[in-house]
């Protein structure tokens, strides 16, 4: 495609991307979707689109600082900007001037002699306020750090199905397919894959033996620790990834149930379950919290994971769009949500039972905060430091993944590589 061409489409997805009224991922994916026959790209042009496209959703404060000194639609010169930087990165921000007006090309020469440390903190870090306070109060000198991660974009992270694989194996004939991949530092599931190949056709994939999971996400799905033969509920399973490696971890025996209130995001499930080989997984959608097929579990199961619906803002890396389309009252309303949601399902556990309570949120009021009202609420529930829970899990530094008092989980992308995520874990009197 032409560098033209290329532009011009890429201003008109920003442009939709901007409006902020849906997730950046089904704005893209709906894009070419829709222009797939008008605008014929290849997998090489539809990355490039969406990489600019999250460029400029991750650097949106700074780039509106740049916009009126230049002329023209303002998705056009998002879309410059969006698109060089992208480009850079791959060493090939000189194709992008056979695009540019002589206009555009002193803008954008302009625009980049600009030192980025003479800037106001604002364009530097690139996140609305309400978000800066309580992640600068939590890191303190660390902030930079996490705003250099943020600006990055995230692995590709593979979980290895215990049932049917072991990861020194997989990790060989990935390599064999030629996709590079190491082992994740914390994760004994886990691989980490080099770029963003597609996995669709690859044959560890097709016959079920790979997922993609951040480890993150691995490791809340390691402190669940289910035994073979128990009844475990995933209370919020959404796409199910935590669902198939609590499964895998049970070898396929007992009882798993995966609840979710969006029937359309189980339905999704069910191929990457067929795919697992697993035998007993029961998906299953519920109204609420207080459904009655949650109800008859009342006492009778063993460990429940709470992957509760949050703000996402832990997975600024993969979602930038989050940092702009949630606000302090979407934070609010999710906590009551959050609060409501962990009661009910603590209700499900038998005497000694565990209760998982995890969020991919960076913000206190949705983990510290929720944890400890829990905690006060429920007298007889014994917090179990996750610390040691991963330590007996022999998972390699383990008190660097917890907060100071090693009471519960919290991985930040610029200190352990991977999504922002929060655990807490109790035991049922």
């Amino acid at each position: 495609m032409h560098p033209k061409a290329l532009l011009e489409a890429c201003a008109e997805l920003v442009g939709q991307a901007l409006k902020l009224d849906h997730p950046a991922d089904s704005v893209v994916s709906r894009f070419f979707r829709e222009q797939r026959k008008r605008l014929q790209l290849g997998p090489r042009e539809r990355a490039t689109l969406a990489e600019a496209t999250y460029q400029v959703l991750r650097n949106k404060l700074r780039y509106d600082h740049f916009l009126p000194s230049g002329s023209g639609p303002r998705e056009r010169r998002w879309a410059i900007l969006g698109l060089h930087d992208y480009l850079n990165r791959q060493g090939q921000a000189d194709w992008l001037q056979a695009a540019l007006t002589d206009n555009e090309k002193a803008w954008l020469s302009a625009c980049l002699q600009i030192n980025t440390n003479d800037l106001l903190e604002r364009h530097r870090h690139n996140l609305p306020e309400w978000l800066v306070t309580p992640l600068k109060a939590q890191l303190g000198d660390e902030f930079w750090a996490l705003v250099a991660s943020l600006d990055q974009s995230a692995p590709l992270d593979l979980r290895v199905n215990a049932l049917r694989a072991k990861r020194d194996a997989i990790q060989a004939e990935l390599k064999t397919a030629g996709i590079k991949s190491t082992p994740t530092p914390y994760s004994p599931w886990g691989l980490r894959v080099q770029g963003k190949p597609s996995l669709s056709t690859v044959e560890p994939f097709v016959r079920g033996d790979i997922e993609v999971q951040d480890e993150g996400s691995q490791l809340l799905s390691m402190l669940v620790d289910p035994k073979r033969g128990e009844m475990v509920v995933d209370f919020c399973a959404g796409a199910g990834g935590k669902t198939l490696a609590l499964g895998a971890a049970m070898r396929s025996t007992g009882r798993l149930y995966a609840f979710d209130t969006s029937a359309h995001r189980l339905e999704a499930f069910k191929p990457r379950l067929a795919r697992s080989g697993l035998s007993n997984v029961h998906p299953a959608a519920i109204a609420h919290e207080r459904d009655d097929r949650i109800k008859r579990l009342v006492g009778k199961i063993d460990r429940v994971l709470v992957d509760a619906p949050c703000s996402g803002l832990g997975t600024l890396r993969r979602n930038p769009d989050l940092k702009w389309r949630q606000s302090p009252q979407s934070v609010a309303e999710l906590t009551v949500k959050q609060t409501a949601i962990l009661a009910s399902a603590a209700r499900l556990l038998k005497s000694g039972g565990r209760l998982v309570y995890a969020t991919c949120s960076v913000l206190p009021e949705e983990n510290e905060a929720i944890a400890q009202a829990f905690s006060a609420s429920h007298p007889g529930w014994k917090p179990l430091p996750v610390a040691e829970l991963l330590e007996g899990l022999k998972v390699p530094q383990a008190i660097a993944l917890c907060t100071a008092d090693g009471l519960s989980l919290r991985l930040w992308p610029h200190r352990h590589g991977t999504d922002g995520f929060f655990a807490s874990v109790w035991q049922a009197p």
